[in-house]
């Protein structure tokens, strides 16, 4: 069984810093691409940044320039470094990768961090 564990979230004033980490677990042939969305109250779940294994990234145009995603695929790892972040980006934050074993790949989801941004 796979898993995908978020951590790292938190509160923080605007301006400062947060790194989120998900770390992919369980039965694992590859994992191939992994990505931070996120999900404001009242508002549907978006696409914050992707990355593919061979670490082409894509980014929200609401973070480019501030967020940064990355990943270890020796630790089947994906980090999201977060900066100058602003109260918009309050959000509960959800790792999604696709991963695969005998050749089949499966979509999964973390359980979600929550990360706050004070004025």
């Amino acid at each position: 069984q796979v898993r995908l564990v978020e951590s790292g979230g938190g509160l923080v004033q605007a301006g400062g810093s947060l790194s989120l980490s998900c770390t992919a677990s369980g039965t694992i042939g590859s994992v191939g691409v992994m990505a931070w969305y996120r999900q404001a109250p009242g508002k549907q779940r978006e696409l914050v940044a992707r990355i593919t294994r061979g670490a082409n990234t894509n980014y929200a145009d609401s973070v480019k320039g501030r967020f940064t995603i990355s990943r270890d695929n020796v630790k089947n790892v994906a980090y999201l470094q977060m900066n100058s972040l602003k109260p918009e980006d309050t959000a509960v934050y959800y790792c999604n990768a696709d991963v695969g074993l005998s050749g089949r790949l499966q979509n999964y989801w973390g359980q979600g961090t929550q990360v706050t941004v004070s004025s």
